[in-house]
């Protein structure tokens, strides 16, 4: 680990709380960042690592505050959703201070967003900004480079999500609660991203054994229709999330429940690419969600403060940014999930098989 200092916006939530220990495990120094001075000093004592942390107090309309955060920082990692109100300020004072950026976003709306807005200023001022590489979107894009590399011309590339015992956060009951509201949703077919109404509708998807069919909400609103493109040559993107994921009681009534009790989730996230005459697939499959989306976040902040980031700066998707497998199977060996990828028949670029 470098002398880098990693910055985390929302450091007291659960997401948050989660990256800064594991930045901590691997030497880093922290700067813990959100609008509440007391609760990230009451953070940064839990933690007990003496001067290796120190605190910001900086709510997403004080720019000045956020300047001198990005200022300080090498990397941020921002997990203080729901994006869709913190995501553009501070997404923009770091690509304008020339900081690296990582956040833990589902929003498209969003991501689109940076892509829009930050690209230019980001090259500019050096900085890598990465969003959306947390568990949802972030897991799917990397499993879709995965499943795809090497093949030229897929019709189309479903993701899948299957989610048992999720227990949402405050920001995540937000996000949610702002995500099937929206009227106007991103989504990708023939070969170009499209925004408008578009009717929700029930769907199938084969996961492999021992999971097995399961009923699904399509599309869901995911940010693999602004981010997958940009890394592989698909025409079309379905989005899926288990029906099952919101029938837990309990989902949005938990805000308040233990660390340990959160973590209870079991999941799957499943892509498959078609192209006439082939197809190929793959999935990973673990337990609790979070850690893996912190997994995934921490380890894309230190390869950039280590200088083991993308060869290119401005605003990049995962899979854009990293080499997709092996990305997944560092994070395989972290314990974050289990990894198989399969090529059907018909099968270009690379050997066929189980993996």
């Amino acid at each position: 680990m470098t002398n880098s200092l990693f910055a985390i916006y929302g450091a007291y939530g659960h997401t948050g709380r989660l990256v800064a220990s594991e930045l901590l495990a691997r030497d880093g120094e922290l700067l813990l960042v959100g609008r509440n001075a007391e609760a990230l000093r009451a953070l940064a004592d839990e933690l007990d690592a003496g001067d290796r942390v120190r605190t910001s107090a900086a709510a997403v309309d004080d720019t000045a505050a956020l300047r001198e955060v990005m200022t300080d920082a090498d990397v941020l990692i921002q997990c203080a959703g729901p994006f869709a109100v913190t995501g553009a300020p501070v997404a923009t004072a770091a690509a304008e201070a020339g900081c690296h950026y990582v956040d833990h976003a589902l929003e498209p709306h969003h991501v689109k967003r940076v892509f829009d807005t930050a690209q230019a200023t980001a090259q500019r001022t050096g900085a890598v900004m990465i969003p959306s590489l947390s568990f949802y979107g972030g897991l799917g894009d990397l499993l879709a480079g995965a499943v795809s590399d090497g093949i030229a011309g897929i019709d189309r590339i479903v993701v899948a999500y299957a989610v048992n015992g999720w227990r949402l956060t405050t920001g995540a009951k937000n996000t949610a609660t702002h995500l099937f509201a929206e009227t106007e949703r991103l989504t990708f077919s023939d070969g170009a991203l499209h925004a408008g109404y578009v009717e929700p509708r029930n769907a199938v998807f084969p996961f492999p054994p021992p999971l097995g069919p399961r009923s699904m909400i399509a599309p869901f609103p995911s940010s693999e229709v602004v981010t997958v493109p940009r890394h592989v040559p698909v025409r079309n993107i379905d989005l899926m999330l288990s029906t099952s994921t919101f029938e837990a009681k309990d989902a949005f009534e938990s805000e308040h429940i233990g660390a340990a009790e959160r973590a209870g989730t079991d999941f799957t996230v499943a892509v498959q690419a078609m192209w006439d005459g082939g197809s190929a697939a793959g999935q990973l499959t673990g337990h609790d969600l979070w850690r893996a989306g912190a997994l995934a976040s921490v380890e894309a902040a230190v390869r950039i403060a280590e200088g083991r980031g993308p060869t290119k700066t401005g605003v990049l998707a995962p899979g854009e940014a990293f080499s997709a497998e092996p990305f997944l199977r560092e994070l395989v060996r972290q314990g974050a999930f289990t990894l198989t990828l399969r090529r059907g028949e018909g099968g270009q670029g690379g050997g066929g098989g189980e993996k």
